[in-house]
């Protein structure tokens, strides 16, 4: 560059500096940019070729020469790790190539040479032909070499990019290969010097000796920073040799010259636990399975989360992979699900928690595996690319399940919860708590004074006024009250969550200042808390008990040893007080009072005042029960550990046995108690102070226990609850004439029977009596008049109670005749002469209507029965005759039932095939409602689901509320293949009943199982027959005293007419003496009432006025009572009625010379006759409703044809007949075992362990006639589904079911001619069970509705009670209508039975197929009219004997021979993907159902009846019934 002239000099010196700049910028862009060789490059920048060339301190396993493998803290170089590992991991690839390599030697020497040699097949000693060089040299001495790149090839070694090798070659100051080829007949060796970049000299030598390769190399140490081969390197190195000996099979492992001790993958695996324990200090148990070939894997428990050491090739995946992921998933899986049936309820648990307590080992080989990095730490390679599975065995599974890993969960969630429930405690005591609403704390409470303060837990608000008002005497400072709002939890079998989110037992723990897990055994423990003792007020009744004890248990799971501080007191009321002028008493039980009444001949001129609750004391009362809180307040006190096995007793779910044995020893020392005519035992009385944990329980919450299945549990009597009997007693009193509101019948009951609980329990209670629909009940006591329920919803479309009517069905007092009133006992309460303690029908009603209902300790489920077969089997009882064998019937059902197995049925419903392409289904299963199939079944069948797809194309609907019609379409192929594996499996047509619970409170008010139907039958007429005797002396004594009476009467007014008898103007005193001295007898009738001890007050006020006049004059409080005479009026004396008067002399006579002739058998075939006629006409006039709505009424007769026909089958289908296959029958009996087996171990002992005494108690002896099947309660899994004749066996409350089953007669399908043989089914649905309905609302009522679906299993309940009948009623009305010896018709409504063909044309036969009675129609037509009525009939009146010929074919053969499909469950479906489709998504949830056909739960079975607006599901008392609730 050019200077100008002008510049100056120093101008000049910048120029020059700028050029020497501009040279040293050009230098630096050659030094920046610069190329590399591979070689240069791996060397520059190791770390992403082989790792970390820094020393890295970590955890790592390691093997040490004095303690072996074991975890511990290593310092050590990554990279020269990894290129001995590359060697190491080539010497066990050769395995994969050479099977017949058997060695591996590997050898560390003193001058950090290290040498790996294997006896597998040589390297190819041959020249490459395109590289021009020999193999051995060219993969050991050139980068990028390998056999691996053929990624076509399924190669299972562990190289892949061509590096290994070469990279420990390149890190090594000398690296020698030599190998020999037995094939190639050379041997090769060649070194490597300088991080190879020096090669030696090759050497070839002939070789004819066996292969072998050894790798001898020094590591260039000074790349790794150290000197030489530390201990933790070589540590980490000898572990690797192990590895290799564990992971590679039938290969010895030599470590300089010693075998490593390592005889494959197990003994491997156990080098890691050696010397590890568990939580329990035992062994770890390890669970191994050799899946395959390729997969081998062993699992334990890890106690520091997740843990895995895992090898795919013979390379240690220490990071694991997918590998590892593949298997662990497939154990945590399973694990998950026993740990959540194991943890119901607990700390919600998630796969990485189950996860995190797994120790996985395995060992697997993968074809062309993918790591994320050279160093081969985590294999990526996905599942499905891996070249084989690793399914691993249910042996294997169950093996995890028990070694350990779910108890270790177990506890983990158990410490989860602790730590989340002492979030819900302080540890500091506060003198003020905030934020807990309604509490009135003590003004001391958590001060110094704190463990001198009592908390009063009240039964409500109103038992916390009672307890302020009482605070006024004894002051503030002392006492809080917190009121409780119901019944506490269960804590000991309540769910970890229900315990977080209960409101109740929080703030009590909050009140107190509890602590979880804290021991308060010390005195100085209890001055932690804010008060030191807890006060119980609650009303004295049952539930006031409940309340008790589970505070008691609440306290007891947690803190049991505040129970032996005396921390808990109650503080009791009278609960009867009696007072006299000035003077009162008061009473803390009932037997206490009924004892002074004994004592005390005068009680009846003190006034009584029942108290039913706290809220019945007034606050003066509540002033003067804390003025003297000595006398109510009573301490508990803790005796030993009887104390705490009868709280665990009471209220813990695993001794629901040992609560059967507790209940039965009850109820059989109370009946001992009543024949010996002995007081109940109580506690408290005049002078109790204190009481033990262990009398509370089996003297005051034990009465709970028993009452809750008195609540639950019909009687075998007359069939009915409590609840039920109530609403019957006041029917018959109240004697309605007209129809009443269902609302108002309902507060009458309430009224006049001292109904205790909700009113809208009664109200359905009461509706559930009238319902008549297919499924609900065969006999209705009481009248629908209006919308009670339909099939439609089951029951739960019942109107509002306010809008709809009922009254007495005209059947009730012919099957409850006021004749027998005098002879039962009736009950009494606060006083007041309440319902008897049971009926005493003319036929077993709880065989009619079923029952159901779940208790404590105990279960029921009984299914309906034909009133026709059960009147006709009464009478071949009567006639000296054996009972026939009955099948469950539902009133109108047109399917079939058939006995499946032992004590199971199979319910059908009906299809039929209309062309290729359509079907109709005209008849659902018991219990399974329209709406719900609709919506369960078909809706998912035309929509498809997520895993299956549609498998009909639509569907119409013809229904009505009695009828059912679905005509479905469907491709022709699908419906081939339907037809193929079973049109009602398919459809969901066939569900199961199970009758294994037949538990039922027998005449003397103990449990009672039944085996049989029959044996509920038996000890029925045994009972009746008897109480038909009580009832003809009663009537003989009343008839006789009538009679008298009237023979005076007539005497008295000839005498009177002829003179004979003068009154006129006479003292009333010698009136009575010429009228004794003329023999005329004192007041017959009177007289005999007296003698009968029992004027029911009812009797008294009914009395003609005669009698009503005699009684209250004078003259008849002392000697004999003329007034009877003397009253009559003196037109008497008139001819009228004096011949008036005579005629009813000898009518009366008459009519008692009659009744002395007949025999108590007589009487009862009086009555049946009666009732049997009068069905008939309101089965006739409930068919002549149905036909006045029917559809098309008052339309032209063709229109109306069309419309009935719409809803009719149609005549041209071919009808579908159930099939029963061996297969079902083998799986009925394997459910019996099963449901034996879990009754065993749930409720039941195992016959073979039961205590017999027990069975003795709880079993009456029960006789089996042969041909008969025992029958076991049965949870029926579905709602019943509506059935022809018979009704729902589970709803007691349920109604008689209109015998409409549909508004016309239906012709049935023409099909092949049914056997005598072949019965009716009735069927209980099984999928409809639970799947159909949620018949939760039967609950309402536990007198009506099942409280459970569980049904427990039960002990057979107490002895025969023959000896505890006596009737308190010495006499008997006699019944005197006509006697009806002839058989019962069959019930007009009989469901058709099907039999033989597949599939017929079904033709209008309309009056063909008969519904003979249930047991004979097992093959009835499907829908079976009027004309079937008529026609059985006939049938039924033939003979017995020709009647026992049909039945007896029926029974059990004929049921086997039709009986069909128990469920559309999956169970027998085929393997075709149709049947998959249909076992998998068909309905969605009704599938889960039926899986469990045996099982039908209580509540599910009940038709629920509908709510005026309020949906409920739970059912009252469900808390109380339930089994668990102790």
């Amino acid at each position: 560059m050019e200077l100008s002239p002008l510049q100056p000099v120093n101008e000049n010196m910048l120029l020059n500096k700028k050029k020497n700049e501009d040279g040293k910028k050009r230098l630096s862009v050659e030094r920046i940019y610069q190329k590399k060789t591979q070689l240069e490059h791996i060397l520059l920048r190791p770390d992403t070729y082989i790792g970390s060339v820094e020393l890295v301190t970590q955890q790592m396993w390691v093997y040490d020469e004095d303690v072996g493998i074991n975890y511990r803290e290593v310092t050590f170089v990554p990279g020269l790790y990894k290129i001995f590992d590359e060697i190491l991991v080539n010497a066990a690839d050769n395995k994969q190539r050479d099977p017949k390599m058997s060695c591996i030697r590997v050898t560390m020497m003193r001058n950090n040479l290290i040498s790996i040699w294997n006896n597998g097949k040589g390297i190819p000693v041959v020249e490459h032909k395109v590289e021009k060089m020999y193999v051995p040299a060219l993969i050991f001495g050139q980068l990028l070499t390998s056999s691996n790149y053929d990624d076509d090839e399924k190669k299972v070694t562990g190289g892949r990019n061509g590096y290994g090798a070469k990279l420990c070659n390149i890190f090594s100051t000398k690296f020698t290969v030599e190998t020999a080829s037995r094939e190639y007949k050379k041997m090769f060796k060649q070194t490597w010097m300088d991080n190879m970049g020096r090669a030696g000299d090759m050497e070839l030598k002939p070789f004819s000796g066996e292969d072998y390769t050894c790798i001898t190399f020094q590591p260039d140490l000074s790349k790794f920073k150290m000197q030489s081969l530390d201990k933790d390197i070589v540590a980490l190195m000898v572990r690797r040799a192990y590895d290799i000996a564990g992971s590679t099979k039938d290969v010895k492992v030599f470590l300089n010259g010693n075998r490593l001790p390592v005889k494959g993958f197990r003994s491997y695996v156990d080098m890691y636990l050696k010397d590890k324990v568990d939580e329990t200090g035992n062994a770890l148990k390890v669970v191994h399975e050799q899946v395959n070939p390729r997969w081998e894997v062993c699992l334990t428990m890890s106690e520091k989360g997740f843990q895995q050491i895992s090898f795919v090739n013979s390379i240690a995946t220490s990071k694991g992979g997918r590998h590892v992921d593949y298997v662990a998933d497939q154990i945590v899986s399973k694990l998950v699900d026993v740990v959540k049936k194991k943890n119901k309820g607990g700390v919600a648990v998630k796969a990485d928690q189950v996860k995190n307590h797994m120790w996985i080992f395995g060992n697997a080989v993968i074809e062309n595996p993918t790591f994320d990095s050279q160093t081969k730490e985590n294999m990526t390679l996905q599942a499905k690319s891996f070249g084989s599975t690793c399914q691993l065995s249910e042996k294997f599974i169950k093996a995890a399940i028990g070694c350990g890993i779910v108890e270790s969960i177990l506890n983990w969630v158990k410490f989860k919860a602790q730590i989340q429930l002492n979030k819900k405690c302080s540890a500091v005591k506060h003198n003020r708590i905030k934020g807990i609403p309604k509490l009135d704390d003590a003004n001391d409470a958590g001060s110094r004074n704190s463990a001198e303060c009592t908390l009063i837990l009240t039964e409500g608000d109103s038992a916390k006024t009672l307890a302020v008002s009482g605070l006024g005497v004894v002051g503030r400072d002392k006492y809080g009250v917190f009121p409780l709002r119901g019944k506490i939890l269960n804590v000991r079998e309540a769910s970890h969550k229900q315990i977080m989110e209960n409101a109740e037992i929080n703030n009590i723990i909050k009140i107190v200042g509890l602590q979880y897990k804290k021991n308060y055994e010390d005195e100085d423990s209890l001055k932690t808390l804010r008060y030191g003792k807890i006060m119980i007020m609650t009303d004295q009744d049952q539930d006031g008990s409940h309340i008790k004890g589970l505070l008691i248990n609440f306290i007891h799971h947690n803190w049991p040893s505040l129970l032996r501080h005396r921390f808990l007191e109650e503080f009791i009321t009278p609960i009867v007080k009696v007072s006299k002028n000035k003077q009162e008493i008061a009473f803390y039980s009932l037997p206490e009072f009924e004892e002074w009444k004994s004592t005390n001949p005068n009680h009846k001129k003190w006034k009584v005042k029942y108290y039913k609750g706290l809220g019945t004391s007034t606050s003066k009362e509540a002033k003067e029960y804390f003025a003297n809180m000595k006398r109510h307040r009573i301490q508990f006190k803790y005796s030993g550990p009887e104390d705490d096995a009868a709280i665990s007793l009471a209220f813990s779910k695993k001794q629901v046995d040992d609560r059967k044995e507790w209940l039965t020893n009850f109820m059989e020392d109370r009946r001992q108690r009543k024949l010996l005519g002995l007081p109940e035992d109580y506690l408290y009385g005049q002078t109790t102070m204190y009481l033990t944990y262990n009398d509370f329980i089996n003297k005051e919450l034990i009465l709970f226990s028993n009452s809750d299945n008195e609540r639950s549990i019909p009687s075998m009597v007359d069939g009915l609850k409590p609840g039920q009997r109530k609403v019957l007693f006041t029917c018959f009193k109240r004697n309605d004439k007209r129809e009443v509101k269902v609302a108002q019948l309902a507060g009458s009951v309430a009224e006049m029977s001292s109904y205790h609980h909700g009113e809208m329990s009664l109200m359905m209670t009461i509706i559930n009596l009238a319902q008549n629909f297919v499924g609900s009940n065969n006999l209705n006591l009481l009248q629908p008049i209006g919308q009670f329920g339909t099939r439609l919803h089951g029951g739960k479309d019942s109107a509002s109670p306010r809008y709809i009517f009922t009254m007495l069905s005209p059947l009730a007092r012919l099957l409850f005749p006021s004749k027998d009133d005098h002879t039962l006992r009736f009950l009494y309460d606060d006083n007041q002469r309440v319902e008897p303690e049971w009926y005493i029908p003319i036929i077993p009603m709880v065989l009619i209507n079923g029952a159901e209902g779940i208790g404590t300790g105990w279960s029921c489920k009984i299914p309906n029965f034909d009133v026709r077969e059960v009147v006709n089997n009464i009478r071949r009882l009567l006639d000296g005759e054996e009972p026939l064998p009955m099948l469950p019937s539902y009133k109108n059902y047109k399917g079939t039932i058939e006995e499946l197995a032992s004590n199971q049925y199979v319910i059908n419903g009906e299809v039929a095939i209309l062309n290729s392409t359509t079907i109709e289904i005209t008849e659902l299963p018991i219990r399974t409602w329209t709406q719900t199939y609709k919506e369960q079944v078909l809706e998912p069948m035309l929509n498809g689901t997520e895993k299956t797809p549609p498998l009909i194309t639509d569907y119409r609907e013809y229904h009505t509320d009695t009828t059912v019609k679905f005509v479905i379409k469907m491709t022709e192929e699908k419906l081939a293949e339907a037809e193929r594996v079973g049109l009602h499996k398919v459809f969901k047509l066939q569900t199961s009943l199970t009758c294994n619970s037949m538990v039922l409170f027998d005449h003397v008010g103990c449990l009672k199982k039944y085996d049989t139907v029959l044996d509920i039958l038996r000890d029925f007429f045994e009972l009746r027959l008897k109480y038909y005797g009580l009832r003809k002396e009663w009537l003989l004594g009343m008839l006789g005293a009538e009679s008298s009476k009237l023979n005076n009467q007539a005497r008295f007014i000839l005498e009177k007419i002829d003179g004979k008898i003068v009154i006129e103007n006479k003292p009333k005193k010698e009136l009575i003496k010429v009228l004794i001295q003329r023999g005329y007898d004192s007041d017959p009738v009177k007289a005999w009432k007296e003698a009968q001890q029992k004027v029911p007050e009812e009797e008294e006020n009914e009395e003609n006025e005669e009698s009503e006049s005699e009684s209250t004059s004078p003259a008849a409080e002392s000697g004999p009572t003329f007034n009877y005479l003397l009253d009559m009026p003196l037109w008497y004396l008139t001819k009228e009625k004096k011949d008036e008067l005579c005629k009813q002399r000898d009518e009366k006579e008459q009519e008692l010379n009659t009744l002395k002739k007949k025999t108590p058998s007589d009487l009862w075939k009086e009555d049946l006759a009666a009732f049997v006629e009068e069905l008939e006409v309101v089965e006739a006039k409930e068919k002549q409703d149905e036909q006045v709505g029917l559809p098309g009424k008052g339309v032209k007769a063709k229109g109306k044809k069309a419309q009935i026909s719409e809803v009719l089958p149609s005549p041209v289908g071919k009808r579908v007949i159930p099939q029963v296959t061996m297969e079902m029958r083998a799986e009925a009996e394997k459910k019996i075992r099963r449901k034996i087996k879990s009754e065993n171990v749930e409720g039941t002992p195992a016959e073979d362990g039961a205590e017999p005494g027990l069975r003795q108690r709880l079993e009456k002896r029960q006789k089996r006639e042969p041909g008969t099947r025992a029958k076991k309660q049965t949870t029926l899994p579905f709602k019943p589904i509506k059935k022809a004749q018979k009704q729902n066996p589970w709803s007691d409350s349920e109604s008689d079911m209109s015998s409409n089953e549909s508004n016309f007669d239906v012709p049935p399908r023409e099909k092949e001619p049914r056997i005598a043989a072949t019965k009716a089914k009735f069927t209980a649905d099984l999928d409809s069970d639970d799947d159909f309905s949620g018949l939760d609302e039967k609950d309402e009522d536990e007198d009506f509705f099942p409280l459970d679906d569980t049904p427990p299993k039960t002990k057979m309940p107490p002895k025969n009670t023959k000896k505890a009948l006596k009737p308190q009623k010495s006499s008997t009305s006699v019944d005197l209508e006509s006697d009806g010896k002839d058989s019962v018709p069959a019930s007009p409504g009989a469901s058709a039975a099907d039999v033989p063909a597949e599939t017929e044309p079904s033709k209008p036969s309309s009056k063909q197929t008969v519904g003979v009675k249930r047991t004979i129609t097992k093959g009835q037509s499907l829908t079976s009219t009027a004309g079937t009525k008529k026609r059985a009939v006939p049938k039924e009146t033939k003979s017995d004997s020709a009647l026992n010929a049909h039945v007896s074919k029926k029974p059990a053969p004929a049921k086997a021979k039709n009986s069909r499909k128990r469920m559309p469950s999956s169970s027998d479906s085929s393997d075709s993907e149709f049947e998959k489709a249909i076992s998998k998504g068909a309905t969605s949830k009704k599938l889960k159902g039926e899986e469990r056909d045996f099982h039908v739960d209580l509540d599910d079975t009940v038709a629920p009846r509908a709510k005026s607006g309020r949906a409920r599901k739970p059912i009252k008392y469900l808390e109380e019934s339930d089994d668990d609730l102790f």
